[in-house]
């Protein structure tokens, strides 16, 4: 089912690449919508998959705005959006 989930730490066109090339196996198509704010992805994903969609955000730098982080895990998927944020730039043909 078509589910849309807000994203943290998402500012530009490189984020929303590499979210939608790492999503792409797992989930198809992903929508990344960078006109709002909190920005959102939309996507195609079985209530069973959410756990993992979950961890696949927070590994690229990208949890879900209801994820409730500390201090040190909040710097470190910041830091990780950044470096996730220059592959996705340098990978947009």
């Amino acid at each position: 089912m078509k589910q849309i989930f807000e994203v943290k730490n998402v500012k530009c066109g490189g984020c929303a690449n590499t979210l939608k090339k790492a999503l792409l196996e797992e989930f198809g198509e992903v929508n990344v919508d960078l006109e709002v704010e909190p920005r959102k992805i939309t996507l195609e994903i079985e209530s069973e998959q959410e756990a993992f969609l979950k961890l696949k955000l927070r590994k690229l730098g990208y949890p879900l705005v209801t994820d409730e982080l500390g201090l040190f895990s909040t710097a470190t998927t910041t830091a990780k959006s950044f470096v996730s944020c220059a592959i996705g730039k340098i990978d947009n043909p």
